[in-house]
């Protein structure tokens, strides 16, 4: 069953949600290259603490990091190490929050340095096609059908979703109902399965490979990544349905 939030309960989720963007924006500008994978944890959990919450995703199912840090080919779950970053790199940052009961959770693909074209494509790609769905959510629409035209998007820029992932409710838990994938599978009505309501929060997320979708679990088994071997893109927004439209909670 997917719930229905009163406004004190998305107000709430606002101020987890708020700490996201900030500490993605405070990631963005001070990340540079040399650091490594667990020193960029380490600063990301630091900002959430010193703002007044926790980082959600530390011990989540034994996640170790403080946030998901997707590096190159990995497209999701990232787990930091002691990987160095440099020139030419791209970025995956997955961030969450946990504030007064609730949760937040968004995620950017970020350039380290100057990067290759196909790589700023890529990265295009997966912001573009959350801010499309964005655009086009209202109360009333399927969520199959939000699953086909992001899954529609990707494709007609030339890329393909990975599989097997999906955004997700969220709220007084992390993780919960609804499952949003970023494509609809063959056969499936896009006119069956539950509609989006006004109260409904959840994350959608964009995540984008180059040749084949199918997922690969790397060591450590955290890290997603494509069975294509090649660079990947992921990008994340929490979103609540207020006045039968989307509003964006994880950005300043």
């Amino acid at each position: 069953m997917i719930e229905i939030k009163n406004l004190n309960e998305i107000q709430k989720l606002r101020e987890a949600n708020k700490i996201v963007a900030l500490t993605l924006d405070f990631l963005e500008e001070n990340i540079k290259e040399g650091m490594s994978l667990i020193q960029i944890s380490d600063m990301a959990e630091d900002f959430i603490l010193r703002h007044g919450a926790k980082p959600s995703f530390k011990g989540l199912y034994g996640f170790k990091g403080a946030i998901c840090i997707s590096l190159n080919s990995v497209c999701i779950h990232g787990e930091p190490d002691d990987t160095k970053i440099k020139e030419g790199d791209i970025l995956g940052l997955d961030v969450g929050t946990f504030k007064d009961g609730f949760y937040g959770d968004a995620a950017r693909t970020i350039a380290i340095g100057k990067i290759s074209k196909k790589d700023e494509e890529l990265i295009a790609c997966a912001k573009d096609a959350l801010y499309y769905a964005i655009d086009i959510i209202k109360a009333g629409m399927r969520f199959k059908e939000l699953s086909k035209a992001i899954e529609d998007f990707i494709v007609k820029r030339g890329f393909v979703p990975l599989r097997g992932y999906c955004g997700h409710g969220i709220g007084s838990k992390p993780h919960c109902e609804p499952e949003i994938p970023n494509y609809l599978e063959p056969g499936v009505n896009v006119k069956s399965g539950e509609k989006i309501k006004n109260g409904m929060v959840f994350c959608v997320e964009p995540m984008i490979c180059q040749k084949d979708g199918t997922p690969v679990h790397l060591i450590p088994n955290w890290n997603v990544a494509s069975k294509d071997g090649l660079n990947t893109a992921h990008y994340e927004h929490c979103l609540a349905i207020v006045n039968s439209k989307a509003e964006i909670l994880s950005q300043i």
